[in-house]
């Protein structure tokens, strides 16, 4: 499954159905590609993705063979390039994801055993719940569950007028901009440490 959330975790696309198996790749491929599928306006917005993805417009994927989950920055670990604290930051921001899904399987317990439903009932089931999980975020004003989680981030908005990215290709731009961001990155963190 494909799932694309918003900071104040409410899910905003949802592609159920692909096997497990299948490379992340070429299910972003499928779902930009669809007629009502994910939409990503060009010029200055993008995803977090993980390392599966290519980091490209639209999408920005942590650097490769550098330090990335959390838990190897929760033992102390200090970044020592620009590209190490740029994937601290990364997986910060992007864990908010991990706790969309850890919320909604806690919140639905369908989800966390196996499905003996055919697979176009399953796909079903997981939109419904992917749509009760974003009703009882936005009318719930207290949430028990959440709590242990602890609270979500403020949502940004996408304007819906912009043109869309159709396309998923590495460019050399995309690559030049990550790192800029990361030495710009780790100059600020470096100088409020001295």
């Amino acid at each position: 499954m494909l799932g694309v959330c918003t900071p104040d975790m409410q899910f905003v696309y949802v592609l159920p159905g692909w096997e497990g198996s299948v490379a992340d790749g070429r299910v972003l491929r499928d779902a930009i590609s669809r007629r009502h599928g994910l939409k990503v306006p060009h010029g200055g917005c993008y995803y977090l993705v993980d390392a599966g993805y290519t980091n490209c417009e639209g999408f920005l994927a942590p650097f490769r063979g550098q330090r990335y989950h959390l838990n190897e920055w929760r033992q102390g670990y200090q970044p020592s390039t620009p590209e190490e604290f740029f994937n601290m930051k990364h997986a910060s921001a992007r864990n908010v994801i991990e706790r969309c899904f850890g919320l909604l399987k806690l919140r639905l317990g369908i989800l966390r055993s196996p499905s003996f439903y055919p697979v176009r009932v399953h796909n079903r089931i997981i939109i419904a719940c992917c749509l009760l999980h974003n009703f009882i975020r936005t009318y719930m004003s207290l949430d028990p569950i959440e709590e242990e989680l602890g609270e979500g981030l403020p949502s940004n908005m996408i304007d819906e007028n912009e043109p869309n990215i159709i396309n998923i290709h590495p460019s050399d731009a995309w690559a030049t901009w990550r790192m800029e961001l990361a030495n710009q990155m780790f100059d600020e963190w470096q100088a409020s440490r001295n």
